[in-house]
């Protein structure tokens, strides 16, 4: 494997802008003229104004831009602006003034932590030749402290701009930085490459091994050597790549070729050799940016929908996901187990459900497997939640479809309604109700999770996701419970019910403060969906059941509910296992979303005088109609009676 070949650059940057910034006469004005010129100036203004390079000055041939900048106290504002817009930082100190060299590690670099200016920094003595050459400095010896210290430091080199000393170099270093950056590859303190850069060179191996056979073979390894770096690689290179694999890790080549040990032994040597530009154009041929993530132009355009359409994985990506499931169940067991899991994300810059709201949303069985339901109920929730995410997961872990092919956009909620028939796969149920009403023990039971004896409030949003089986056919329902005190910020959204297929109103049957509160909260609910157009069909559950009532409760939620025009509150009790079918009258409800929708005083009064106006406007029409009829036959009459005179 040969390096070569430019990278393709930062993203869509139209270039490469590097901000010099370092105390008062520390040489920044003459390196950035000396650099650009390639002679050394006899006058210097205190700031130069931005200076390009040529574009052919260095091999990658992308635009450098050099900003100069002030240290003085009254140009503060100016310096903190354009290290804010760096992308590398190039911190002077003058060779012979040590104390400009102590600046950095009390002054500078914890400034630019400050600031938050997250991009490499490089380390320039000025003035090498002002340097008492009587007493000897090693350059490695006095900055390996502040490097250990400062790990954004990507490089420190002393130069002369007075004797052309390493001019060039501090900007090829500089640019190279940001090009062909270290920190996202490689581990400086355990010497190791990151996970991140390993997962995806696991997966370039991956879709390199053609044959599948777990090793490039000499024909793999010149395909990969052609599409990297345009050049194929000759028998005498092939074997001499993998003699020197070899000779340092035997089992990185095996009788079939070059092994996935071997193939990242050979990155981790070219960047401890300093070669990082050679797995740069690697990932970015195969789509990979700065983050180690696939680029935009890898995965589908920004989806234009409607805030009440739904994206849905297609029946393509889900037998994808299926024939996935199978090979990664090793054992054969129905269920992935976490290092099953592990290595089905392997290929994957991270595991996506090691975090909320992902992590333990589905389905697990005793031993904390997921089933094929629980696997797929992952993948619609992510995929409803944050499609283009989803999307780039399922490219991570082999799919090889068109992106767009994979994901298919819902109908509106809105024309459901018309339609009286809601087409979904996977629908979507916000769980409202005061604290201590039953909620976060719903969502528990619905995914399998044991009946906790303590009560623990919930103060973000939880999600649930489970396959409902209607009895042929299956819809996945994903539960979205909503703390009580979170509901006031929800509702300030205009949208905030656009992406609810159907809302459930919990109460404790037993407390008669809890049933007023989810009452409220089912008025304010259906009060702002009539407002917004978003209207969503709302069922009651009085949970608790096991418990006595207060004695009233049935009465007066029966009560209310007729009044809203809705379906009676569905008694359940979570710690007896008793649920009323109520997952499955979820999804009915949902399935029909006509149904089920609470209308509030104001909504009817809303209704009754938008008929009036109908009827008035309709009487104002028919009226007009008349005359204009009665116009047209009197032009008739006159026409004939002029013709017969």
């Amino acid at each position: 494997m040969a390096g070569g070949g430019s990278a393709a650059g930062k993203g869509n940057a139209p270039g490469v802008r590097i901000v010099v910034a370092g105390d008062a006469k520390t040489g920044k004005s003459s390196l950035i003229l000396t650099a650009a010129t390639d002679s050394y100036p006899s006058n210097v203004p205190p700031v130069l104004p931005p200076t390009r390079l040529p574009d052919d000055i260095y091999p990658d041939r992308v635009p450098v831009t050099i900003i100069d900048t002030s240290s003085s106290p009254e140009n503060r504002g100016k310096l903190v602006e354009e290290l804010k817009r760096a992308d590398a930082v190039v911190l002077t100190y003058a060779c012979d003034k040590p104390a400009t060299l102590d600046r950095l590690s009390t002054f500078w670099l914890p400034e630019l932590r400050r600031l938050e200016v997250r991009v490499p920094v490089i380390v320039v003595g000025c003035m090498l030749d002002k340097r008492d050459e009587q007493i000897p400095v090693s350059l490695e010896q006095v900055m390996s402290p502040i490097m250990q210290q400062f790990r954004e430091i990507e490089t420190c080199i002393e130069c002369s701009a007075y004797r052309h000393i390493q001019i060039p170099e501090v900007f090829y270093y500089a640019q190279k930085a940001v090009l062909h950056p270290t920190a996202p590859l490689f581990d400086q303190e355990a010497q190791t490459l990151k996970p991140r850069c390993v997962r995806a060179l696991k997966r370039i191996f991956i879709l390199c091994d053609l044959d599948r056979d777990g090793a490039l073979s000499d024909a793999e390894l010149n395909d990969f050597q052609v599409k990297c770096f345009n050049a194929p690689l000759q028998p005498s290179e092939i074997v001499g790549v993998k003699r020197v694999v070899q000779d340092k890790l035997p089992d990185g080549v095996n009788e079939r070729g070059l092994t996935l040990t071997g193939f990242l032994f050979l990155h981790a040597l070219f960047i401890e050799k300093g070669r990082l530009e050679t797995t740069w154009t690697v990932l970015r041929k195969f789509g990979y940016n700065n983050e180690i993530r696939l680029s935009e132009d890898q995965l589908p355009t920004p989806i234009k929908r409607q805030p009440d359409q739904s994206v849905e994985l297609t029946n393509e990506a889900l037998d994808f996901l299926r024939r996935i499931f199978h090979t990664f169940d090793i054992d054969s067991d129905e269920a992935l187990r976490s290092n099953e899991l592990d290595d089905l994300f392997s290929t994957a810059p991270e595991n996506p459900w090691s975090e909320a709201p992902y992590k333990d949303a589905a389905e697990k069985d005793a031993l904390g497997g997921l089933s094929l339901d629980g696997f797929l109920s992952e993948w619609a929730l992510m995929t409803l939640l944050d499609p283009i995410y989803s999307v780039e997961n399922l490219i991570y872990i082999g799919y090889a479809g068109e992106p767009s092919s994979a994901i298919r956009i819902t109908r509106r909620r809105r024309l459901d309604r018309k339609k009286q028939q809601s087409d979904r796969n996977v629908y979507q149920c916000f769980v409202f109700g005061p604290k201590e009403a039953g909620k976060s023990a719903i969502l528990n039971s619905f995914i399998g999770r044991p009946f906790p004896e303590e009560y623990e409030s919930t103060t973000a949003d939880q999600y649930g996701v489970n396959i409902v089986d209607l009895g042929g056919t299956k819809k996945t329902l994903v539960l979205r419970e909503i703390p009580e005190d979170g509901v006031k910020k929800l509702l300030s959204s205009k949208d905030a019910l656009a992406d609810c297929d159907i809302a459930l109103f919990v109460h404790d049957s037993s407390r008669e403060a809890s049933w007023k509160r989810a009452a409220d909260l089912l008025v304010d609910v259906a009060s702002h969906g009539e407002a917004t157009g978003h209207e969503v069909p709302c069922l009651i559950v009085a949970a608790k059941d096991d418990l006595d009532p207060y004695l009233t409760e049935i009465q007066d939620s029966t009560r209310v509910s007729q009044d809203l025009g809705i379906e009676a509150p569905i008694p359940i009790s979570t710690k007896l296992g008793d649920f009323s079918n109520l997952f499955r009258r979820i999804v009915n409800a949902a399935e029909h979303p006509h149904l089920s929708i609470p209308e509030t005083e104001a909504g009817r009064s809303r209704k009754q005088y938008h008929r009036l106006i109908n009827r008035s406007l309709m009487f104002v029409s028919v009226g007009a109609a008349v005359a204009v009829v009665g116009l047209a036959a009197y032009r008739v009459y006159a026409a004939r009676k002029n013709a017969s005179s």
